[in-house]
């Protein structure tokens, strides 16, 4: 059986990585709210695909 290493408590490794979560997204709403904001880059792929598959349903079905 493992045993957690001397001084680290899993409860305050849970809170630490809560509090990290948590002020990036306050940075990121702070850039958001200063224009900074950016469409993630899943969002751009998955649109070229819906437009692309869209293309190719209309040349294929027409």
């Amino acid at each position: 059986m493992m045993s957690e290493p001397p001084g680290r408590e899993r409860g305050a490794e849970k809170l630490n990585w809560i509090d990290r979560r948590r002020e990036k997204i306050r940075a990121e709403v702070e850039r958001n709210r200063r224009g900074e904001y950016t469409v993630p880059t899943w969002v751009l792929a998955v649109a070229l695909v819906v437009i692309v598959g869209g293309w190719l349903a209309l040349i294929f079905l027409a």
